[in-house]
């Protein structure tokens, strides 16, 4: 089985048993989510297209909550004499695919 999901603004392919690191859910660490499917499908080749109407459920399992690697953001303006350095870091969410279903 494999599926596209989309969450955060992003998509993944994904299939049972994969690991992922998503922007932050609400949801507690243990606890299930269902996640917006675009697309699935099985091996036999039998898919579903959620735009022509068909359905399908990937859920997920919410393994814990981290924050990403730091990133610097450098601005300058030349001959202004104007530099300024920010610092970010993500908050991300890692999921486990538990289950994806066709209907």
């Amino acid at each position: 089985m494999y599926a596209i999901i989309e969450t955060g603004g992003k998509q993944y392919w994904v299939k049972p048993g994969q690991d992922l690191q998503v922007e932050k859910l609400d949801a507690e660490a243990g606890s299930n989510v269902e996640l917006k499917v675009l697309w699935a499908a099985n091996e036999e080749g039998t898919s579903a297209d959620t735009k022509a109407g068909n359905t399908a459920k990937v859920t997920a399992q919410v393994v814990k909550h981290l924050r990403g690697p730091k990133i610097l953001v450098f601005k300058k303006r030349p001959k202004k004499g104007y530099e300024r350095t920010i610092g970010h870091r993500q908050d991300l969410t890692q999921i486990k695919i538990t289950d994806i279903q066709l209907a």
